[in-house]
């Protein structure tokens, strides 16, 4: 179920809210596992068994590892849980990938093609295993303590605002809200949080939407139609596309956290304002960054190893970054792209941009933009031939130009501006100061409901009005 389905917006949200916020508070918790049950059974049921019994497995886990004070042993049972829920991992979203290549493979060779029965992959498998990880490594680590009641653990993994596409909350951030939200359960939280989820709304359906329409049109093309003028306006609207649909829903998410008490973190600030790849990386699906910082880069070394060791390492985490992504060479070469650029930056790129100042938003955009091209390819050959196309390659049977219209050419200026206001840092302290508000007086918080009113009916009147409504990171 997609946040910005009419299904979601018209009946799954507006009875859950109804039924939250008249609950009494020793009822909330179970009125939101009750929905997160049923809002992730509508589009895996066949799944939820198999994710209760890892939850239960991982609970069980942590329990014995808790209850003994020897170090040793508590490394087994983290071992252990780590292996089941990374091997869960690996069996669903990979092992159609490995079986194709060793596949392959042996057919080059003169061998017979490998049979397999498609592995069909769980909706949000790889957000909600990457929790169940942080919570295993966190207790571990003696961050926090577990959880005594399974029914709180299992909420936290199974919320449903979070659970499909993140944003990534170490349980550590959410520890105390699990328990005890009064600190939170105002008025004005409501009004920021419904503010919140519906300024995201309209980025997915209002620009994302309308920019994806587009983007898929000439990634569909074949390569001998491209032009390069061609194909980069469809890696532009592919590039807006993906912010503003993945930020939007993040922000859908956080929103209906902050409806429910819940204070998730941040997941984007700006993006593509970024004078780097790795400040792009700072502010790009922040809660993943921080997540592959603190669980994978600095256990392999971190910034203490010599620099030959740094950059290796740099280039491992991001090469298992893209594929984290998605089961394909294509996911595997993006990573590797921004590992490579990064390993750029600490060599000499970070001196050079100083000197450009602001200006080099301009050529980090251009990388970042012809990156997305490697993700948003079906293959890596069709990626590959795309880029040449960004790089100057005429079209040998040019395609007509699709027929973009002016609602397109009005929402791409649109996405631009939003994307690249920020680069005045002013407007960036702003939009932070209002993103992270809770008190309003009365005057703000009419302007705000105005605001907030306006938007949602623009925005229920386009899910009502087209059926073209993907959700990119929703196969992740």
């Amino acid at each position: 179920m997609v946040f910005s389905s009419p299904l979601f917006l018209f009946y799954f949200l507006p009875g859950f809210l109804l039924l939250y916020f008249l609950a009494p508070q020793r009822l909330k918790n179970p009125v939101a596992l009750l929905a997160s049950l049923g809002f992730y059974a509508w589009g895996g049921l066949h799944f939820l068994g198999l994710f209760l019994v890892s939850v239960v497995v991982n609970f069980g886990l942590i329990y014995f590892m808790s209850a003994t004070a020897v170090r040793s042993k508590q490394r087994v049972y983290l071992v252990m849980s780590i292996v089941v829920n990374v091997g869960m991992l690996f069996y669903f979203k990979y092992a159609n990938f490995f079986l194709e290549n060793v596949g392959a493979v042996s057919q080059s060779m003169g061998g017979r093609a490998l049979t397999w029965e498609k592995v069909v992959l769980p909706i949000g498998i790889s957000f909600f295993t990457f929790e169940k990880l942080t919570y295993t490594i966190d207790v571990y680590r003696g961050v926090n303590k577990p959880l005594k009641s399974f029914w709180d653990f299992l909420l936290y993994i199974m919320l449903f605002p979070k659970m499909i596409a993140g944003p990534i909350v170490r349980f550590h951030e959410i520890a105390g809200q699990l328990t005890d939200r009064s600190a939170f359960d105002t008025v004005d939280q409501k009004l920021a949080g419904l503010f919140r989820f519906v300024l995201g709304l309209a980025k997915k359906v209002l620009i994302a939407n309308v920019l994806g329409e587009q983007a898929d049109h000439v990634f569909g093309l074949k390569p001998a139609e491209l032009t390069p003028l061609l194909a980069w306006l469809g890696a532009l609207a592919y590039t807006f596309q993906i912010y503003f649909d993945f930020s939007g829903y993040s922000d859908m998410a956080i929103g209906l956290g902050r409806l429910m008490g819940f204070q998730f973190p941040e997941n984007f600030n700006n993006p593509y304002v970024a004078r780097s790849i790795t400040e792009f990386w700072q502010r790009w699906h922040i809660t993943l960054g921080r997540w592959m910082r603190d669980y994978l880069y600095i256990p392999l070394g971190g910034n203490r190893v010599a620099p030959s060791r740094l950059y290796i390492n740099l280039w491992t985490v991001f090469i298992l970054s893209g594929f984290w992504h998605g089961a394909a060479w294509n996911f595997i070469a993006w990573g590797a792209y921004h590992g490579f650029f990064l390993i750029l930056d600490r060599l000499f790129l970070l001196r050079l941009y100083q000197r450009l100042g602001v200006l080099s938003i301009v050529p980090t955009f251009l990388v970042t933009v012809v990156g997305w091209v490697l993700f948003r390819a079906e293959t890596l050959a069709g990626a590959l031939a795309y880029t040449a196309h960004l790089l100057g390659q005429p079209a040998s049977a040019p395609a007509a130009l699709p027929p973009f219209t002016r609602e397109f050419w009005a929402t791409l200026g649109l996405a631009g501006l939003g994307a690249f206001a920020a680069a005045v840092p002013a407007v960036e302290q702003l939009e932070l100061a209002t993103l992270a508000r809770s008190h309003f007086g009365w005057r703000s918080a009419a302007g705000l409901t105005l605001a907030t009113a306006l938007l949602l009916l623009l925005s229920a009147s386009y899910v009502v009005g087209n059926a073209f409504n993907p959700f990119i990171y929703f196969r992740f």
